[in-house]
């Protein structure tokens, strides 16, 4: 069976969003570890938007947060920012003030035998690639480095283990022949990850000078199967940026996560899906079970799954999410 997966770079539009809307979550958290956050950004060709709602102790200045973060990324261009955030609806926070969950929704876990990561092999090897390309930009002692750009994306195509198809684009200057740069990334960014597949496309459309908001518009949450487990496994729906823990879109996926490694572990098993599920103002879920196998279901019933509960489990009031939307969401929810 053929299976595909693929990932983008820190410097892809949406993963930009990402960043930004996380690392405004992390300033309220730094501030008031009480804050309720949903910040979302859109931008795209100079301009972005934030607009979310708050409920937090925090000062702060967004715009100043989002050049920086852009920055940091390796964008050199200036933004033209809009910020509109207002208070959160009392509607919601009457059922998230007594512990509830901040909506409804569905969350899934996922883990695999078949990695170290305990996660899909394709869409581990494309988390890879893409991991390389931002460490040969980021290394000014390798020759490839001066070519690239923060924008890219890679995916993966595997069957029975052996890799057949390896698509990489990747942003770069525009003193670079498509020749040489096809050279460099087999030598220097896939090679290193994936010595041995059937073919390669590098950069398919010929060239990718113009990339990040100059070429494209981007929005938080918009890689939602990318910050999961790839295509080959169900997501519940909710996105993760952007979204303070009381937000069991974020936290239950991430304790779903953490149950999925923690099942698949006890019991010795080949693959464990998760599923929880909750409403809206409610404590406790409406839904808590784990599949082993596709043929043993059991009752997810020795864990805390109240938002407050998952918090404090995980310790989620504290600002790391930034990182998460940069190096992978479930980052050290492996015990």
């Amino acid at each position: 069976m053929l299976k595909t997966a693929e990932n983008v770079t820190w410097g892809h539009p949406d993963k930009v969003c990402d960043q930004i809307s996380d690392a405004i979550l992390d300033e309220c958290l730094r501030q008031d570890k009480n804050s309720r956050v949903a910040v979302e950004t859109v931008g795209g060709h100079g301009k972005l938007f934030i607009v979310g709602e708050l409920t937090t102790l925090a000062k702060f200045d967004a715009a100043k947060i989002t050049r920086q973060v852009y920055k940091d990324i390796g964008y050199t261009d200036d933004l033209d920012i809009t910020v509109h955030l207002v208070h959160q609806s009392p509607d919601i926070a009457q059922g998230v003030d007594v512990g509830g969950a901040g909506d409804q929704g569905i969350m899934v876990g996922y883990a695999t035998a078949e990695t170290v990561e305990n996660l899909p092999l394709e869409h581990v090897l494309a988390t890879k690639l893409i991991r390389r390309l931002e460490f040969v930009r980021a290394d000014k002692n390798n020759q490839l480095s001066q070519f690239l750009g923060p924008d890219g994306k890679a995916q993966v195509t595997i069957e029975d283990d052996k890799v057949k198809t390896v698509v990489l684009s990747t942003q770069h200057t525009d003193n670079i022949s498509q020749g040489v740069l096809r050279q460099l990334i087999i030598k220097e960014v896939i090679k290193p990850i994936i010595p041995e597949y059937d073919e390669v496309h590098i950069n398919p459309t010929g060239i990718f000078v113009q990339g990040g908001f100059e070429a494209d518009s981007g929005l938080t949450g918009r890689k939602i199967t990318i910050d999961n487990y790839g295509p080959q496994v169900p997501v519940g729906g909710g996105a993760f940026s952007g979204k303070d823990p009381s937000k069991v879109d974020r936290s239950a996926a991430y304790m779903a996560r953490f149950l999925a490694v923690k099942y698949l572990k006890k019991y010795q098993a080949k693959e464990v899906l998760v599923k929880l599920a909750y409403a809206i103002g409610k404590k406790e879920p409406v839904m808590a079970m784990a599949l082993l196998d596709d043929n043993r279901l059991i009752k997810i019933e020795d864990h805390d799954l109240s938002p407050q509960g998952i918090i404090d489990f995980l310790r989620l009031d504290k600002p790391q999410y930034r990182d998460r939307a940069r190096f992978g969401f479930f980052k050290n929810f492996i015990q």
